[in-house]
């Protein structure tokens, strides 16, 4: 069941004024299971009753469309906003929506991505939200830095896995947070351990990352997500597992981190609330292709 929750600071130029909570999960290493994490905290919020969208913020490598299993070309009603796509209860926005060829790289440099990020957040309309997950890109870039100049994000989730070549860069992601004062509000483990079929536990990463990462972040370890063939399988089949089999470890996992999650936002207080300054210094601007 879902509870009520205070929401962020919304100023009068905020993007997404009727999204009561944006939450950033982010890394700064790749592969470490951003997507995957963000896909499977979508579907639990849902599942526990929330209103719930997921922005594809990884202009780049966009992995939405295939974890979630949809696809088609978003439409424009009025001329003006674009519609999200709506998938198991979840509103979705990805720049795969757009693409014509799939496989094609987009080669943008940053007031294009700027641009497009900026569509995403202004021009979708996500309707009344109770969390808004923006799925972001690998390391402290563009997409980042745009985020935390235009959007009072309630926090942002940084997601390792235990070895250092992984917690490394990540201690990263939690430095540029402190300096562009994005709160963390907690950090998952992935990757953290495999059960084999008699009941071992095997560390194959190695462990004690994740705790090192929230301890630097002076933030909570929301919890440590097992390895499991059927996250994968799921993920490429586009159902999260979360959905296709709630009643699994790895599922449990994720539904006890959006637990501790909402603990941790039901325990802040809005004091740190401020104006969101726009830092862009004018940027370029590049027109998306939606269909009216």
């Amino acid at each position: 069941m879902s509870r009520d929750l205070p929401g962020r600071s919304i100023g009068p130029d905020d993007p997404l004024p009727t999204v009561k909570n944006v939450v950033l999960v982010m890394s700064g290493k790749g592969g470490v299971g951003k997507s995957t994490t963000a896909t499977n905290l979508t579907m639990a919020f849902q599942r526990r009753g929330y209103r719930v969208g997921l922005l594809d913020a990884d202009i780049y490598g966009p992995s939405i469309p295939t974890m979630f299993g949809i696809t088609g070309r978003p439409v424009s009603l009025d001329g003006k906003s674009i519609e999200p796509l709506t998938r198991f209860g979840v509103k979705l926005m990805s720049i795969g929506f757009l693409m014509e060829d799939p496989k094609a790289a987009i080669v943008w440099r940053g007031p294009m991505l700027h641009g497009a990020l900026m569509q995403f957040l202004k021009d979708v309309n996500w309707g009344e939200l109770d969390f808004l997950f923006l799925d972001l890109p690998p390391g402290t870039g563009d997409v980042a830095l745009t985020l935390s100049q235009k959007v009072k994000a309630t926090g942002a989730i940084i997601v390792t896995t235990p070895q250092p070549v992984a917690t490394d860069d990540v201690f990263k992601s939690v430095s540029m947070c402190e300096k562009v004062n994005i709160p963390v509000l907690g950090v998952v483990e992935n990757m953290s351990f495999f059960v084999d079929p008699a009941g071992l536990k095997h560390e194959l990463f190695g462990k004690g990352g994740g705790q090192a990462i929230a301890d630097f972040a002076k933030a909570p370890l929301l919890g440590q997500i097992p390895i499991e063939q059927s996250t994968r399988e799921c993920g490429d089949k586009g159902t999260p597992v979360v959905q296709a089999d709630p009643e699994a470890t790895v599922s449990k996992a994720f539904v006890a981190i959006a637990d501790a999650l909402v603990e941790v936002i039901a325990a802040r207080s809005d004091d740190d609330a401020g104006p969101v300054i726009d830092r862009s210094g004018g940027q370029g601007k590049r027109r998306l292709p939606v269909t009216k």
